[in-house]
């Protein structure tokens, strides 16, 4: 694994080694990240998630940035904490406080601002920023309509290309 990659294995881990520590089933962590948000949950009659979304991130080694926020929230760290060469460092910000009637979402339509304007001021295609960013030209470009998520790597690998916090990107929201 490279040192600038979102390291969705540690993440796992840490999130294993909590639940291990607080003796709880997959489905009692499910539970707990879903609680988090549970005045927003019952208003929206929402789903929770699934403990095999979360056991799943193991196995496949990725899961979605949205996905990835509840998880993080839950270990109050940020999203820069799984990236080796970002840790601890100057981009490396805490997320937004939610209350029990929020969640954290990313605002994929501000990256995709964000990504948009940096890509005009350095006079970049968007194949060369997808180049740049090991993404592809559509997983770009797609965060203008997209509803819900994108891979939590990539996310990372297009805010560090912007030399921003993910902080930056990530709301406090009623959805």
């Amino acid at each position: 694994m490279r040192g600038d990659e979102f390291d969705v294995l540690a993440l796992y881990e840490a999130l294993d080694a909590r639940r291990r520590a607080e003796g709880w089933s997959w489905t009692g962590v499910a539970a707990a990240l879903w609680a988090q948000s549970a005045l927003l949950n019952a208003w929206r009659g929402d789903h929770p998630i699934s403990p095999a979304t979360l056991t799943g991130m193991a196995r496949r080694g990725a899961t979605t940035c949205q996905h990835a926020l509840f998880v993080l929230r839950w270990l109050g760290v940020s999203p820069e904490h799984f990236v080796p060469a970002a840790a601890g460092g100057p981009l490396d910000r805490p997320l937004p406080k939610a209350g029990p009637d929020r969640r954290l979402r990313w605002d994929l339509a501000a990256l995709h601002g964000a990504l948009d304007a940096e890509r005009r001021r350095r006079d970049r295609t968007w194949a060369q920023v997808a180049h740049e960013t090991r993404c592809t030209v559509s997983q770009l470009t797609g965060l203008r309509t997209a509803r819900f998520a994108t891979g939590i790597g990539a996310a990372m690998r297009m805010t560090a290309w912007l030399e921003r916090p993910a902080a930056a990107f990530v709301v406090v929201a009623a959805w």
